[in-house]
């Protein structure tokens, strides 16, 4: 009996453990959606709209990988707020570069 409690409890503890350590956070599109899509509807821009999220015009501004839309999310120009990595984790922001590159094409 205390063999059947003692696998019972340590598979419970493995179950709990696997669920944390591969829970997934938000997708890239819940983070884009969240953060970005009240100024970036479609894709667009709608301070500057020669800066869109499309791909020619991240291509024009060099902004064109996950690295250099992370490093504009982290310093941007005038007209956008940045995002510090106690907004969004570079994680997070790495799924929102990946989102837009996919998505706005």
């Amino acid at each position: 009996m205390k063999k059947s409690v003692s696998a019972v409890l340590a598979l419970l503890a493995v179950t709990a453990f696997l669920s944390v350590a591969f829970a997934k956070g938000p997708s890239g599109k819940e983070l884009f959606e969240k953060n970005c899509a009240g100024c970036h509807p479609n894709g667009g821009n709608s301070m500057k709209p020669a800066f869109s999220l499309h791909k020619k015009d991240l291509k024009a501004h060099k902004v064109d990988s996950v690295k250099g839309i992370v490093e504009k999310m982290r310093r941007p120009g005038p007209g956008m707020p940045s995002f510090s990595k106690s907004m969004i984790s570079d994680a997070q922001a790495k799924e929102i570069a990946n989102y837009i590159l996919k998505t706005y094409k």
